[in-house]
């Protein structure tokens, strides 16, 4: 009996965990409009390949950050 309760209890589990799994893979699209583009996502790169180097060269440079300044160690 405890058997039967147990193997119940993994389908009954196997099931859940199926159907959230289902619902997170036929999820909502993201939105192929230029609000989504303006709001801080890059822009596609365009152009030969060595044109898209340089982009990503250049957008690299632009979003680093200046370093910290050390801590004194005294």
């Amino acid at each position: 009996m405890r058997a039967v309760f147990s193997v119940v209890g993994l389908l009954l589990v196997v099931l859940i965990v199926g159907l959230l799994a289902k619902k997170q893979l036929t999820g909502v699209p993201a939105p192929a409009t230029p609000a989504a583009v303006s709001s801080g996502n890059p822009a596609p790169l365009s152009g030969t390949p060595q044109q898209q180097v340089r982009q990503f060269r250049k957008a690299l440079q632009d979003s680093m950050q200046a370093p910290r300044p050390e801590p004194d160690t005294k």
